[in-house]
């Protein structure tokens, strides 16, 4: 159902400007959070180019916390364990780990490439709404400023 708004008054308006604004933020934040999590994953897939035959039997650090790390010495440079989600890993060879990270980080571009229309649509919504009220507004101003001048008269 399609609202013409510029038969709407300047609260509904400002409600609807309200709405708009929250909708953005949401679709906006939604877009952050996607991109921050197929950040993780291309580069946990970047990282996967370490494992190879030449790097077996060499030291590195090993993350215990974000700050704080431990020696060790990479040993099986054919698999890993993958967090698939939930507290669950599954090991996996290295192939197999770099395919399910390319699924992943596809999935999460297809999603943003949905949200994204969404938020350009609201967003015009938004300014389109905007616009109303500042004409509305300029026509209240205007008929406030010629009562005042028909009054002195």
């Amino acid at each position: 159902m399609a609202v013409n708004l510029t038969e709407l008054s300047l609260p509904q308006l400002e409600g609807l400007k309200t709405q708009l604004e929250q909708e953005t933020e949401f679709l906006t934040s939604s877009i952050g959070q996607l991109k921050v999590v197929q950040t993780k994953y291309v580069e946990a897939k970047d990282s996967l180019s370490v494992l190879n035959k030449n790097n077996a039997g060499k030291e590195l650090l090993v993350p215990l916390t974000s700050s704080m790390y431990v020696p060790g010495t990479l040993h099986d440079v054919e698999h890993v364990l993958v967090d698939v989600g939930t507290g669950y890993y599954v090991e996996k060879n290295v192939d197999d780990t770099k395919e399910f990270f390319k699924r992943k980080i596809d999935f999460l571009t297809k999603q943003i490439e949905k949200i994204q229309p969404a938020l350009q649509e609201k967003y015009g919504m938004k300014q389109a709404v905007i616009e109303v009220m500042n004409i509305k507004i300029q026509q209240l101003q205007s008929q406030q400023a010629s009562q005042s001048g028909t009054t002195k008269a």
